[in-house]
């Protein structure tokens, strides 16, 4: 297909497509005549990846090339594929470096180590946990890593629930944009639901009968 077909079935500008071909993250089109180039379902899969990646996961540009860098290496594990994606799904959260914030990171590393994860203390997520212990102690609510095993234990329950999920795709693609989605759009789905279930619990232990 040529670049206008391209732009259209996926909805990405020609200009932009252009644009991810100079930046590296869409391979070029093979050569069709001097100003002309054909694309097929490998660019059109391509672009849509990049498009969930930037629209959903919210990851900048250079961030995005790390991504696809690790998906186009054929020795990298499919873990380490999908580590590099998730790694950059998420906020940053702020750097505090206070009583708080240092005891919030010896409960998440306590944590990790009990429950037996295989996950470091620098990992993204363990540090965002971290800060937001550390934020809930500020407001006096610190008591809260109390229960945090419990937290943890519907976290596994989702995380094989996500991977489950992942197991039925096919192409590693898929499965990047798969975890992508779902961790964003996963994590949007999961609040409401904690929240339908807040709605229930309270109803049972506090309300009327």
């Amino acid at each position: 297909m040529r670049v206008g077909e391209l732009s259209r079935k996926t909805g990405v500008p020609v200009p932009t497509i252009k644009y991810y071909v100079r930046e590296g993250l869409l391979p070029p089109g093979e050569l069709t005549s001097r100003n002309q180039a054909s694309y097929d379902e490998t660019h059109e899969r391509r672009l849509r990846l990049i498009r969930a990646l930037l629209d959903v996961g919210g990851m900048r540009v250079a961030e995005i090339a790390d991504v696809l860098a690790a998906l186009d290496d054929p020795e990298r594990p499919l873990h380490k594929v999908l580590g590099a994606a998730a790694d950059r799904v998420g906020g940053a959260s702020a750097a505090y470096d206070d009583a708080e914030s240092a005891a919030a990171r010896g409960i998440v590393a306590d944590l990790v180590s009990r429950r037996g994860w295989r996950a470091q203390a620098s990992n993204p997520a363990a540090v965002e946990l971290a800060e937001a212990l550390a934020a809930m102690a500020r407001l006096g609510h610190g008591a809260f890593a109390d229960v945090l095993d419990d937290y943890a234990d519907a976290a596994e329950q989702v995380a094989r629930a996500d991977l489950g999920y992942l197991d039925r795709q096919v192409a590693v693609e898929d499965m990047v944009e798969g975890m992508v989605v779902g961790t964003v759009l996963g994590e949007a789905v999961f609040g409401a639901l904690r929240r339908l279930a807040h709605v229930d619990a309270s109803a049972r232990r506090y309300g009327e009968d």
